[in-house]
């Protein structure tokens, strides 16, 4: 049998070393809901300042893509929140399908807290809304202190640092998720204007094309991206929100391995071996042809041994995280505050959206919680109490992102109330990170200790 003798990394390069703090940095779990809040408080600023105009003639800017005779002709902060969101919601849609199938949500006892949770944080919200705003304008915008922004809330999980439970971050990360779940439902069903059914028999179509190259085995990313964006497309001309096309196109990428562990084993030993016995050839692998076939059939092999699932998710990571969620950030959160806060305070769309994330959210996370541990439909985690529930569900009223995707939706003809949801949605997700914060901040790691709280 050979032995395999492990070599220390080979020394950074200095352009690796001035990288390595920014890969650091990027690599935390806080990192994304920094960048996400420095852009948000960016737009804020500049919509409120001498330079205003300049930020809402930006995001109207028309921009055409054209083949042929059509053409497609949408606005920046259209291209922005149909075309790149689409990208974030089919992230979302490889996140679902993880969770369901190896995740927290992989069998139905370890499922039911966190969907009972989830479904009580959007319920309870939304009817706390709907009470405040009940017969009048701003009543369709019930839909958003349903939402939770995973990556906001995930971010003040960790700086709470080790003494935060690993379950407890389970848990949250497992609620987000089926509160995402059911964001996208909300937007398909409730906020979908017009359909064209032609356009949506095709996208049908090609949803089944989709599911077929799964069936096949079709492992190629081309083969998805192309189908994906003919997906995208069909719905964006149907009326059904083209960020549906991201969750949808989700569901079809495949999350099986095309060799097992046994196999990536043996033909890694084997391929470890003909690389060793290739260095007689000569001492750089540059010009060693043998020791050139067997790196390349190392990545073969090592693609075989990820699941296309998998790997999609990891390398779009950082770029939505950095790029795409930011830029929806900026091009958003521009709310001019002028005048008297008070009193926008007072509007009953934005005390709707305050009242449901701050307090609906969670009431309704701890109540239906609670409701499914003492009907014995789920059990809470080992490590965890009540105490913790409750610093966790008073997290999820961080709505952000997914709140202010669904305020666009609900009130596309009225940006004077878009405008109110939005100062609700940031004043409620400021306060219910900080709540949160302080609810959890004192909880000690280790068995029993979160219990007692």
């Amino acid at each position: 049998m050979a032995h395999y003798q492990v070599l220390p990394p080979p020394p950074p390069s200095p352009f690796q070393r001035i990288l390595s703090p920014f890969s650091r940095f990027a690599a935390t779990e806080s990192a994304g809901g920094i960048v996400l809040i420095a852009c948000a408080l960016i737009a804020m600023a500049w919509a409120n300042s001498p330079w205003a105009e300049s930020y809402h003639h930006l995001w109207k800017t028309e921009l055409s893509v054209r083949w042929g005779n059509q053409a497609l002709t949408y606005s920046l902060h259209h291209w922005i929140n149909d075309g790149l969101m689409a990208v974030f919601f089919f992230l979302v849609g490889l996140e679902i399908k993880r969770e369901f199938l190896v995740g927290e949500l992989a069998s139905a006892r370890r499922a039911a807290l966190p969907i009972a949770a989830a479904l009580g944080g959007m319920v309870v919200p939304a009817l706390i809304y709907t009470a405040v705003n009940l017969g009048g304008v701003g009543q369709r915008g019930w839909g958003i202190p349903m939402a939770t922004d995973i990556a906001f809330a995930l971010g003040v999980l960790a700086l709470l640092g080790p003494r935060t439970p690993l379950a407890l971050k389970v848990f949250l990360a497992a609620l987000a998720i089926v509160d995402d779940l059911g964001a996208v439902l909300v937007i398909a069903l409730f906020y979908t204007a017009d359909i064209a059914w032609g356009a949506l028999g095709v996208g049908a179509l090609i949803l089944g094309a989709l599911a077929l190259a799964n069936r096949m085995g079709v492992r190629s990313p081309l083969m998805y991206v192309g189908l994906g964006l003919g997906l995208w497309v069909a719905f964006l001309l149907s009326g059904v929100h083209a960020t549906v096309a991201g969750v949808l196109l989700a569901m079809t990428i495949p999350a099986r391995t095309r060799i097992d562990t046994s196999e990536f084993l043996d033909g890694g030993r084997r391929l470890l071996d003909h690389f060793d016995v290739a260095g007689e050839e000569g001492p750089s692998v540059l010009t060693n042809k043998g020791q050139q076939a067997a790196i390349q059939e190392m990545e073969n092999l090592c693609e075989g041994a990820q699941a296309p699932l998998q790997r999609i998710e990891h390398e779009l990571h950082y770029w939505v995280a950095f790029g795409i969620i930011p830029l929806f950030a900026l091009s958003n959160a521009g709310v001019h505050l002028g005048g008297n806060l008070a009193s926008a305070f007072a509007h009953p769309v934005t005390l709707g959206v305050t009242l449901g994330l701050v307090i609906g959210k969670p009431i309704g996370i701890t109540l239906f919680a609670w409701l499914a541990v003492k009907s014995r439909m789920a059990v809470l985690p080992d490590g965890i109490g009540w105490r913790a529930i409750g610093g966790v569900a008073m997290l999820g009223g961080i709505g952000f992102t997914m709140s202010l995707f669904i305020s666009a939706l609900a009130f596309p003809d009225h940006p004077e109330l878009d405008e109110r949801a939005k100062i609700g949605i940031f004043a409620a997700s400021v306060v219910a990170g900080l709540l949160g914060w302080l609810a959890l901040r004192n909880l000690k790691h280790g068995p029993g200790a979160v219990v007692e709280g």
